[in-house]
């Protein structure tokens, strides 16, 4: 039997059940299931690797190059950065991931837009410190929710939103896709220009943006109202998170929300009231663990069957020598 990396969140004792324990048992009888290493996956993991359910482990060039039996890394989620797309084409090795969890962001993101309207975060502190003094917070309903991003998880949330918003608030959207129009449609949104117009007339925006540099700058946040809050259910290096301090020290906007511990870039946010995070739990829940769990177990089980997996992130690669010498499918 060929081996099975497994990324460490599958042994999280928090996540352990009837459920987790029958995927998991499936996998052993298919192959050897062992820890996936960490940090990185190299040539000398390579021998009898056949599949991976991936986590945060870096994917090297010399580990596809090597690992001749490997079939698939089915990410454990949607991002995919260290997955290594391009070496695993050229080998010929399958990538998926599993988008099954946006309903879960997009209620955090409402989770997060609400308790960010009502001041849930300060009132909270005050009750703590004895401070019962009343403080302003807003109503949802005729406020205007801007979404940076209109993708899979954006339309959740506008799904969602639009009736929270009532017939007198307004939804905005900033997407570069070429049918935002068609789309924004479908959820009574308005399309704006801009990002700059999108924080300007927002009294929350919500960023759901993939990539890797950050898209959210000084002039960006100089253009939102005081009231105003940021949620980025996305990834923290989409922020500078130099300017978020500057910008939160100036009174440039009144919450963060970032779902992010404060560490590495994110340091400077430490201990800032203003600065709500969390680790990397947006799309966490008992029920998305589930349906994350059962997709990459079903990924592996089908490309070690010789079939074809669900949510193949490079197709290309289906024409690779090495995919179609096993996939009957």
């Amino acid at each position: 039997m060929g081996r099975i990396f497994l990324q460490k969140t599958l042994s999280n004792p928090e996540f352990a059940g009837e459920k987790r324990e029958k995927l998991l048992e499936g996998l052993g009888r298919i192959g050897e299931v062992v820890p996936e290493p960490l940090p990185e996956v190299t040539a000398a993991d390579a021998e009898g690797a056949v599949a991976s359910i991936a986590g945060g482990a870096l994917y090297t060039d010399e580990f596809y190059a090597a690992a001749e039996d490997m079939r698939v890394v089915a990410r454990w989620g949607v991002g995919f950065d260290k997955a290594n797309v391009a070496s695993a084409t050229r080998e010929g090795v399958l990538i998926t991931i599993s988008p099954v969890h946006t309903d879960t962001v997009a209620e955090y993101a409402v989770a997060q837009w609400l308790a960010t309207l009502k001041r849930v975060y300060t009132l909270h502190a005050m009750a703590h410190d004895g401070d019962f003094r009343l403080l302003k917070s807003y109503d949802v309903q005729g406020s205007t929710l801007g979404l940076y991003g209109f993708g899979r998880i954006g339309q959740e949330v506008a799904k969602r939103a639009r009736t929270l918003l009532g017939p007198d608030g307004t939804l905005l959207v900033s997407d570069l896709r070429p049918d935002i129009a068609e789309v924004a449609a479908r959820y009574d949104a308005e399309v704006v220009g801009s990002p700059a117009e999108l924080f300007a007339r927002s009294d929350t925006v919500s960023l759901h943006v993939s990539g890797a540099d950050p898209i959210v700058d000084y002039a960006l946040l100089s253009q939102m109202q005081p009231h105003a809050s940021l949620i980025n259910p996305s990834r923290a290096n989409l922020v500078n998170d130099q300017d978020m301090a500057r910008a939160l020290d100036e009174g440039k906007l009144y919450y963060y929300v970032m779902d992010d511990p404060p560490k590495g870039l994110q340091e400077v946010h430490r201990g800032n009231p203003r600065v709500i995070c969390t680790n990397h739990a947006a799309g966490i829940t008992q029920e998305s663990v589930e349906r994350l769990d059962a997709t990459c177990v079903g990924q592996v089980e089908a490309a070690i069957a010789g079939r074809r997996p669900d949510h193949i992130l490079n197709p290309e690669a289906l024409d690779h020598p090495r995919v179609r010498s096993w996939l009957r499918e």
